[in-house]
């Protein structure tokens, strides 16, 4: 009987914890500005999601990525954008880097986090807005955006 509890325990405690994840850590990021955004590794999540064809991480990337955009007053669905552009026109040219583990998964951030902050301050110069300030902050949430990506 405990060993079934145990059990039972340890295959709903990983998906308890993906759900709050998604669901209450963009809640995290407004109240504590400290806390690094992983815009990066989440629209990777997606990206792998979309390659692979596998629903849990297209829904879990997706309503991240929504959350925290709704949360952080951002553009509504840049991210996502970010991603599907991402994986339409650089994505087929990391291939080549197949052999190597961490080298597709570590561009992959890299290039969504710069493709992303490049579109964030295009959309802010043309709608005259201030969605984000560059300081240190920022620089910090993507350093550990990518290191994040050695977790996976």
């Amino acid at each position: 009987m405990f060993k079934e509890f145990m059990r039972s325990i340890a295959i709903i405690l990983p998906w308890l914890m993906a759900i709050l994840f998604v669901v209450f850590y963009p809640m995290l990021i407004s109240i504590y500005v400290f806390v690094p955004l992983m815009i990066g590794f989440m629209g990777y999540v997606l990206l792998l999601g979309i390659d692979r064809p596998r629903a849990i991480y297209i829904i879990f990337g997706s309503i991240y990525l929504i959350n925290l955009e709704v949360n952080l007053s951002l553009p509504l669905f840049l991210s996502i954008v970010v991603v599907i552009l991402f994986y339409l026109t650089i994505y087929p040219k990391l291939i080549v880097f197949k052999k190597f583990r961490w080298t597709i998964p570590l561009l992959s951030v890299i290039f969504i986090d710069l493709i992303y902050i490049i579109l964030l301050l295009g959309y802010d110069f043309i709608f005259s807005e201030s969605s984000v300030v560059l300081d240190k902050l920022l620089i910090y949430s993507f350093i550990v955006d990518i290191l994040m990506v050695f977790l996976l």
